[in-house]
């Protein structure tokens, strides 16, 4: 290895332990190509399967053909498909709140409740001094949910709820916060009661800017709702009461409905029967009352649309989760063609270019890595295409190494985590899927992976190789395990050159370095361009999805340049590893081109959970941006 400690490593190459580079320069053939297109004429079952073939000395047709737990491969060949985990099958609906009551009817009825806004002199005394034992005041109960506490006798019971409960409550001050379930006897029956927060009422002396509620209302409660949902037991349905100013929210509905949805995934993908984790097993409906006397229309799309984004956030989820003996460059390839064929209308088409297409186009740097597979390279190319005029194009490329070992700088720890190396290409083909259902107008967007693995193999590249770019760059392998930003390179260049798109971003987990400065639950942006710098951070405050600005110090450009067999290396020196990877990718962009690289290695993966999702909320949110 070129550094010997393992965190030195990590911070001078790619990828919590990085991703190799591929050293293996590819003359342009002129082979003749290979490419499939796919917009709409994908054959083949919505979720298909692929039996495990069991391995005896008898011939084939005495093997058993036992259904297995979940596909995978045969002996000889790879596996062709992944399965895609499905969301819940609850119904999700919006209507005025007919009475207390109607209300009532539900098996598990949540509240919600703002806390009253607080004077100026209260908020500034708070900034300075959290003081813990302070007593909130009691909120006073209106609206629905005073007729609530009437119609099961009065006598303060809800208010009660609050009052007991209010030390961590605080009235409902934090979004999604909830008060305890509590069982109500009304009418003979018992009810599951409880409160969930909605944040602070803004102040009549507010701005508009002010009075705005925080983009988190949405999200919090509907994983609080989801939670709820998950954790009481034989709860068919489920009522939510909502004020007029958060249910006449669009916005706030589609992030709340996004939110419950994703929440209640579990990957029971390669589970037996008996230990599949049962999600809201009993739940059918979700009812969501608002409190004001009509409901819009686009409030009602609001709903289908986080719906719509769910999915798309649950495939990131499964395409991180899926080992590799499942997910390979040509099961990640079925995914696409998939992901095009369930769009809307015909909305997204999907090219695949093979190995042939991609030596044609001179792809040396994404091929040279991709010689270490099992599978042979897959070359993404999702297109959206809206149904009015297009006002910008753009492209959006996700690194797609399904495996990363490190290739013969071979990792010497986390290997086991080294399939989630391909959280990029995750986050940009489940924002595709989102993106084929929601039909943003207004914008034409390129999804783009190139997807392979990083093995070792008698062809697989060693350190010292020199590979060629589409663009004509050369670039020196120093260490195979930093190959992520080489099957970036082309990628870009496709983007710039041959899409055309007039804005870039990409996504990939590309550096340990990352993690060091920002943790695991922040992204790393790296840009030249200021708006583009704006665009994003708006972005990530607007879905959750967290990301920080980080330098792009081109006094450190001289690590990966001037090397003496080669115009670029492929890492630089021991410290700053993630910023002399992003400067690496700059040399495929054209400099006037806004272009933004989102190393996302920390946030893509929770040690609990496993995937996050993390990235395809942000990337919808900027491809719809693009249209306005």
């Amino acid at each position: 290895m070129r550094y010997g400690a393992p965190v030195l490593q990590s911070l001078a190459v790619g990828f919590v332990l990085p991703s190799g580079l591929s050293a293996f320069g590819l003359p342009n053939k002129g082979a003749a190509g290979g490419t499939s297109s796919l917009a709409n004429s994908h054959a083949g079952p919505a979720a298909p399967t692929f039996l495990t073939r069991l391995f005896s000395s008898s011939s084939s047709d005495e093997v058993s053909k036992k259904d297995q737990t979940f596909p995978t491969w045969s002996f000889d060949e790879p596996c062709a498909s992944m399965e895609w985990s499905s969301l819940i099958s609850a119904e999700m609906t919006l209507a005025p709140v007919e009475s207390a009551d109607k209300a009532l009817e539900a098996d598990l009825l949540v509240v919600g409740i703002m806390a009253p806004a607080k004077p100026d002199e209260e908020e500034e005394k708070d900034e300075e001094e959290e003081d813990e034992d302070k007593e909130e005041p009691t909120v006073e109960l209106v609206g629905m949910a005073k007729e609530l506490e009437d119609a099961m006798g009065g006598d303060g019971i809800l208010s009660g709820l609050i009052a007991e409960n209010n030390k961590a409550f605080k009235n409902g001050a934090k979004a999604g916060s909830t008060t305890p379930v509590t069982r109500i006897v009304v009418g003979g029956q018992a009810k599951r009661v409880l409160f969930v927060g909605l944040g602070t009422t803004p102040k009549e002396s507010a701005g508009d800017d002010e009075k705005k509620k925080p983009d988190s209302i949405g999200a919090a409660v509907g994983k609080a709702l989801a939670s709820q949902c998950q954790n009481q037991k034989k709860v068919e349905s489920c009522a939510l009461i909502l004020p007029e100013s958060v249910s006449g929210d669009a916005e706030a509905l589609q992030d709340l409905s996004a939110a419950f949805f994703q929440s209640l995934y579990a990957d029971n993908r390669y589970k037996s029967k008996k230990s599949k984790k049962k999600i809201a097993e009993d739940l059918k409906s979700v009812s969501i009352l608002s409190e004001g006397s009509s409901v819009t229309d686009e409030a009602q799309a609001a709903l289908a649309s986080g719906q719509q984004l769910a999915t798309g956030i649950l495939l990131t989820k499964d395409i991180v989760n899926a080992p590799h003996n499942v997910l390979n460059s040509e099961s990640l390839a079925e995914t696409a063609k998939r992901i095009a064929q369930d769009s809307t209308d015909g909305c997204i088409s999907c090219e695949i270019l093979d190995k042939d297409e991609c030596e044609k186009r001179g792809m040396g740097a994404y091929l040279g890595v991709a010689r270490g597979s099992e599978t042979d390279p897959q070359f993404i190319h999702l297109t959206y295409k809206p149904k009015g005029d297009v006002k910008k194009k753009v492209g959006i490329i996700g690194k797609g190494l399904l495996f990363d070992t490190g290739g013969y700088n071979i990792k010497t720890q986390m290997m086991a985590l080294m399939k989630f190396d391909c959280g990029g290409a995750a986050a940009v083909l489940g924002a595709a899927r989102a993106i084929g259902a929601m039909q943003p107008e207004g914008v034409e967007a390129h999804f783009i992976v190139a997807a392979c693995e990083n093995m070792i193999n008698a062809k697989a590249m060693v350190p010292s190789d020199i590979l060629t770019a589409s663009n004509g760059k050369t670039i020196e392998v120093l260490n195979t395990d930093a190959e992520g930003r080489l099957t970036l390179a082309d990628a870009l260049v496709f983007a710039d050159k041959e899409v055309g798109a007039e804005s870039i971003i990409e996504l990939s987990t590309l550096t340990g370095a990352c993690m060091v400065s920002l943790g695991k639950k922040i992204a790393g942006v790296w840009t030249s361009n200021d708006e583009l710098a704006s665009e994003l951070g708006e972005v990530s405050k607007k879905t959750g999805d967290k990301s920080w600005r980080m330098p792009l110090e081109n006094e450190y450009m001289e690590q990966i340049t001037g090397g003496q067999f080669a115009d670029l290396k492929n890492i630089g020196g021991p410290y700053g590893g993630a910023i002399t990877a992003a400067l690496f990718l700059q040399h495929f962009v054209s400099k006037k081109k806004p272009f933004a690289h989102i190393d996302i290695a920390g946030p893509v993966w929770d040690e609990k959970e496993g995937a996050t999702g993390y990235g395809a909320k942000l990337v919808v949110e900027w491809v719809r941006r693009q249209g306005l």
